[in-house]
């Protein structure tokens, strides 16, 4: 009996074991169109761009009728006229070339959602929640091999022992801690991201050994510090404006009381502000619409994020409304304060990046940067303003992304190439013309097809399978 058992249940492990491995070869081979074919000329990463009028974004102005020279995926020359022998020149007469977005806090699941970022005109991303699957694609785009946005990410999430969780990394002691930071850097994440139910003994040693490791923090505040402990030189931004709320505010939308913590943040100038916006103001639009998951737009969510996740949030906001209807005026009420809490830290000069949180709940990748770029402009920003957060402000956050960001001799080709002038039309962003990614040259038709690729995905499974993995390995 106990050998029919034994035998059932390797029967069982096999069956799971060849199950997944199919589950992740087919996911891999529906994603082959991001496969860079270096035969062919579209893989080329040299162009001379002619009679474009170019948003530099290092100053709120427009270079009109210029030539900018890509040589091998870096800006090499901008001028009044070049002449370059042996490359594609693009005529972008009456177009505007702006840098590229960086998306500064996702999520992202798989390849498909890199091919949504680049539709969206979203060149850089830099994901807040790393696992092995991410590793590999960190590998294939620094190799070159996939069209991707530029992609960094942070480790696991760094937490204490009390905030248990499946996406948390617990830290039990001080030696947990500073062993697991070595491990972080040792295999190849770009980060650290320290997350609710840190200590001071546990955030310390974090923090020493980033110091030592060389690693900057990104820091979703934790509740077992104080919100000033996290203006530390090593945390390089903070996320999330509803922290500001829930911590030191408690939830009190008092101007006066904001104030000294906007003035806190001001004087520390080596941390960038995230706001993620989008990802609040997602509550309030479950709580408006009770068919929001049946929408079309979420068909471009991850369909295990979809399933999961964004069915767990909406059960516990449509609840939450059933029990007391005043939720729904209280989280709009927040989100307005939300607003005036991001006017005043612009005011105040504080370095604000855009990120979505995009990838969970129903925050979709890619798309959802457009909706966080316009409550910034509802916030008070000028479209110069606003778009810095998603280039130049965003490329001071770390030494690693200080070559994106803006269109000058020597940054890195993350480029749009758009019919409309951003600073008088900031929806043109919408749908770039052409994107550059490295100097590789997208058009709008392949980043339609890169779109209507993950429309609707089948890959749950291989989904669960890497989220597993991660369980297993982090």
């Amino acid at each position: 009996m106990i050998k029919r058992l034994f035998k059932f249940l390797i029967f069982i492990v096999g069956l799971l074991i060849v199950t997944s491995a199919a589950a992740l070869f087919i996911d891999s081979q529906r994603t082959q169109y991001l496969t860079i074919d270096k035969s062919k000329k579209s893989a080329a990463d040299s162009y001379l761009i002619t009679h474009v009028n170019i948003i530099p974004m290092n100053q709120d102005t427009v270079l009109k009728n210029k030539t900018v020279y890509i040589k091998q995926g870096v800006i090499d020359q901008i001028a009044d006229s070049l002449m370059v022998k042996g490359v594609e020149v693009i005529n972008a007469k009456n177009k505007f070339l702006s840098p590229g977005l960086i998306d500064m806090h996702i999520h992202l699941w798989d390849r498909y959602e890199l091919g949504l970022y680049l539709s969206n005109g979203v060149t850089t991303v830099r994901n807040l929640w790393g696992m092995p699957m991410h590793l590999r694609i960190k590998k294939d785009v620094e190799n070159n091999l996939i069209y991707s946005p530029s992609f960094f990410t942070t480790g696991p999430k760094l937490t204490g022992v009390t905030f248990i969780g499946s996406d948390n990394l617990n830290l039990r002691s001080k030696k947990e801690a500073k062993e697991k930071v070595i491990s972080i850097k040792k295999s190849g994440y770009d980060f650290i991201k320290t997350y609710y139910g840190l200590d001071r003994e546990l955030f310390d040693a974090v923090i020493e050994q980033a110091k030592i490791s060389k690693l900057d923090i990104v820091a979703h505040p934790s509740q077992k510090v104080p919100f000033s402990y996290h203006l530390n030189s090593s945390i390089k931004s903070i996320e999330h404006i509803e922290e500001i709320v829930q911590q030191p505010l408690q939830f009190d939308l008092d101007t006066l009381k904001l104030q000294p913590i906007i003035d806190s943040i001001a004087d520390y100038k080596s941390v960038s502000y995230c706001p993620t916006l989008t990802v609040f103001n997602n509550i309030y639009q479950m709580l408006s619409d009770d068919a929001i998951l049946d929408s079309k737009a979420l068909e471009y969510m991850n369909p295990l994020i979809r399933k999961v996740d964004g069915k767990k949030q909406f059960k516990r906001w449509f609840d939450a409304k059933q029990k007391d209807s005043s939720v729904v005026s209280r989280i709009k009420n927040q989100h307005d304060f939300h607003l005036r809490i991001v006017q005043k830290l612009h005011h105040a000069g504080v370095n604000l990046i855009c990120g979505t949180d995009g990838g969970i709940g129903v925050t979709l990748p890619g798309f959802s940067i457009h909706k966080e770029l316009l409550f910034y402009k509802q916030a008070g920003l000028s479209n110069y303003e606003v778009l810095k957060t998603a280039t130049l402000n965003a490329s001071k956050t770390h030494a690693v992304v200080n070559s994106l960001g803006s269109v000058e001799v020597g940054k890195i080709a993350n480029l749009l190439l758009l019919e409309k002038n951003p600073l008088e039309d900031i929806s043109v962003l919408k749908n770039p013309n052409t994107v550059f990614i490295k100097g590789r040259k997208l058009n709008r038709k392949t980043l339609d097809l890169f779109k209507a690729k993950a429309k609707d995905r089948k890959n749950l499974t291989a989904t669960a399978v890497r989220y597993l993995e991660a369980q297993i390995f982090n």
